[in-house]
């Protein structure tokens, strides 16, 4: 049977959390690139910013209100998903700093 010492014990701790940090910071960046570029949010866009000129040259004001609270919408969604995609990279990078400073903590001898 193997028995776990502080050092070895601390070297798991911080094995997981760099882990578990690069998992998060993966998923954070994932986020960044996929959900804020993607192309049916600029293909929505554009179908909105159509139908708003097509409400404005056709003087609809249901059609152009209706077009702008769209274009509200998805302004609020790519800033919503930029959030998640910051705060996700910022968590990764520290649970990647914390494994790291827990290793730093490890007296060798």
């Amino acid at each position: 049977m193997y028995v776990l010492n502080q050092a070895d014990t601390l070297l798991l701790m911080a094995a997981s959390l760099f882990f578990l940090g690069m998992c998060t910071l993966a998923m954070g960046l994932f986020v960044l690139v996929t959900r804020t570029h993607s192309k049916d949010v600029k293909k929505l866009s554009a179908n909105a910013a159509q139908l708003m000129q097509k409400g404005i040259a056709e003087d609809v004001a249901q059609l152009v209100t209706g077009a702008s609270a769209l274009l509200e919408g998805v302004q609020h969604l790519v800033k919503t998903a930029t959030g998640v995609g910051i705060f996700l990279t910022s968590l990764g990078l520290a649970l990647m700093a914390g494994g790291f400073w827990i290793v730093l903590q490890v007296s060798w001898t």
